[in-house]
């Protein structure tokens, strides 16, 4: 299905949809941050990401065990920028995250490093392929950020709890 559609064509749609989800991100996150954040608001977002997975069920987005570990690695690195910058605080009873411009110069810091990527490597790689190891890259990033964040929020939790 995909080998009938330019290679262009594909790679500047999934640039575009790309930049419209992370523009979304930034705002979805921008509200968020409004509201006080709870267990559930932080685990349910990879639980929802973790659909996309269903793509490896087609041959054209499968990916080498090789470009796999690659991906993971990258994410992970990721991450730790993310679970750096990423920190909460008490207003009354509740826990909001800590707004901080950190989080849009990563995000479209992100944005960009994937744009880059993608173009040098699209040359190299198939572009079912190559949007199969940005997947695996964001699935590694989110996981271990969120697990980052619920340990932050637990931590404060209960430091909240031993001083009232």
């Amino acid at each position: 299905m995909f080998n009938e559609i330019p290679s262009v064509y594909l790679i500047v749609g999934s640039t575009l949809l790309f930049l419209f989800m992370g523009t979304l991100a930034f705002i979805v996150r921008t509200k968020a941050a409004k509201r006080p954040i709870s267990p559930k608001k932080i685990i349910l977002p990879p639980l929802f990401m973790s659909t996309g997975a269903l793509m490896f069920l087609f041959e054209e987005f499968r990916v080498p065990l090789p470009q796999v570990i690659e991906s993971i690695c990258v994410g992970l690195l990721f991450s730790i920028v993310l679970i750096k910058t990423t920190n909460f605080e008490e207003k009354g009873e509740k826990l909001y995250v800590k707004k901080s411009r950190a989080f849009l110069i990563i995000l479209f810091g992100l944005l960009i490093v994937r744009f880059i990527a993608k173009l040098i490597l699209s040359s190299s790689i198939d572009v079912g392929e190559l949007g199969g190891m940005f997947w695996i890259l964001a699935f590694g990033m989110i996981v271990p950020w969120r697990i980052g964040m619920l340990v932050k929020y637990f931590k404060l939790k209960n430091r909240i709890k031993k001083a009232s």
